[in-house]
């Protein structure tokens, strides 16, 4: 028997990663010799201390219920973290620990919007950012962070995009899919027409510990007493702490939204598993060591991968300063190898050099690729060396 499903989910567009994902598991499955360089997450196991701390915590009894919005001690390391890292300081209610930063996004939006309420989008985006608004009746409405300009999009057209319907701005930095970060003056600048509009600003840090070589990360939050009372921090312990599948995630920001979110939260999905909790204390509260060892190896893998990568006919890539993806431009590419767009020549790429990568269109730039660096380096450079013999291959076959 069919049934009718909802309005809300038929709208929903299909995971492009997911999609990709599938393909390359059921050519490993077959046999196929698939690299796949689309993982979010990080290639290394939770540190052990973490680990141990989650196991120790089931064996005192720590097995229930928790407050819905998390424990009060986590709450107070996170708060404590945020005031280490940041000079920020926030009241543990202003702090609600969720089942990883997706599911505070998710949260975020259910309570913030309404019906046609706007929230500004800039592209390159990550995949779940319109779908997740449009779950709770929001609209997107996109703004093109341009190539020239590192993916970043400026004051003048964020400011552009702003109507009377605007509720929120989202702003990813370090960004997933670019790795691109935005500097103190840009997020400074940009949050002056978030106050001037009185727009929140929904600020996504989950990829704050993974920045290479000089750079820095900033939280809009930390420019301003003004800018950090209207802005909603997302962060969380999977890409730092390589603990994907802890699903442990929180939002901090005005006291009146995280009541809110704790409210939604306790009639949906209660607590966050209590074991993984205790886990994150002991992330937050232990030796922060592993963090280093994991950002120099990415680092390594970016300064090799790079320029290998850049040195394929047809591709150009600006240099992440952050998380672990490569964002190329392969359209010159895709067009010189015979294919009408980068989707086709993506699809080719899995079916031909079985190498697994993500196409920009998901993203909202058709004219890329994501390539995930949490992987090998072996792999990596074995990923790389296959791409450029398939476009040196297909060219030669064009021409």
């Amino acid at each position: 028997m069919d049934f009718e499903l909802a309005n809300r989910v038929k709208a929903l567009t299909p995971s492009t990663t997911l999609a990709i994902t599938a393909k390359a598991k059921e050519l490993k499955a077959q046999g196929f010799d698939v690299i796949g360089l689309g993982a979010g997450e990080p290639d290394f196991n939770t540190p052990q201390h973490i680990i141990d701390a989650a196991a120790a915590s089931m064996n005192e009894g720590h097995t229930k219920y928790t407050p819905a919005a998390g424990l009060p001690l986590l709450k107070k390391e996170i708060a404590k973290k945020l005031h280490n890292d940041q000079g920020l300081h926030f009241d543990p209610s202003e702090i609600i620990v969720t089942n990883g930063a997706k599911h505070a996004l998710y949260t975020l939006f259910q309570v913030l919007l309404n019906e046609g309420d706007e929230v500004i989008i800039p592209i390159p985006y990550w995949v779940s950012y319109p779908e997740q608004v449009k779950l709770a009746g929001g609209v997107p409405v996109y703004t093109e962070g341009l190539e020239e300009n590192e993916f970043k999009i400026t004051p003048e057209q964020l400011e552009a995009s702003i109507t009377e319907k605007t509720k929120a701005v989202i702003i990813n930095s370090p960004s997933n899919p670019t790795g691109v970060l935005y500097s103190e003056e840009e997020l400074k600048k940009l949050g002056e027409i978030c106050l001037k509009h009185k727009v929140l600003i929904v600020s996504d840090e989950i990829y704050e510990k993974l920045v290479y070589g000089e750079h820095k990360h900033i939280s809009i939050a930390q420019i301003s007493t003004e800018l950090k009372e209207q802005t909603i921090i997302i962060n969380g312990v999977s890409k730092s702490h390589s603990m994907t599948g802890w699903r442990i995630g929180y939002a901090a920001g005005n006291q009146s939204i995280i009541k809110a979110m704790t409210n939604l939260a306790s009639h949906s999905t209660s607590n966050p598993t209590t074991p993984a909790q205790y886990g994150t204390i002991a992330a937050y509260a232990g030796p922060q060591d592993k963090l280093a060892e994991m950002n120099a190896a990415f680092e390594q893998r970016l300064n090799i991968i790079y320029e290998q990568l850049v040195s394929i006919p047809g591709f150009t890539c600006i240099k992440p300063q952050g998380a672990f993806y490569l964002f190329p431009n392969v359209a010159e590419a895709a067009a010189s190898a015979g294919y009408q767009n980068v989707d086709e020549f993506v699809a080719a790429l899995l079916e031909e050099a079985m190498v697994a990568v993500i196409p920009g269109s998901g993203f909202g730039s058709p004219n890329n690729i994501r390539i995930s660096y949490a992987s090998s380096l072996d792999s990596l450079e074995q990923a790389v060396s296959r791409i450029k013999n398939f476009v040196l291959s297909k060219i030669e076959q064009t021409n």
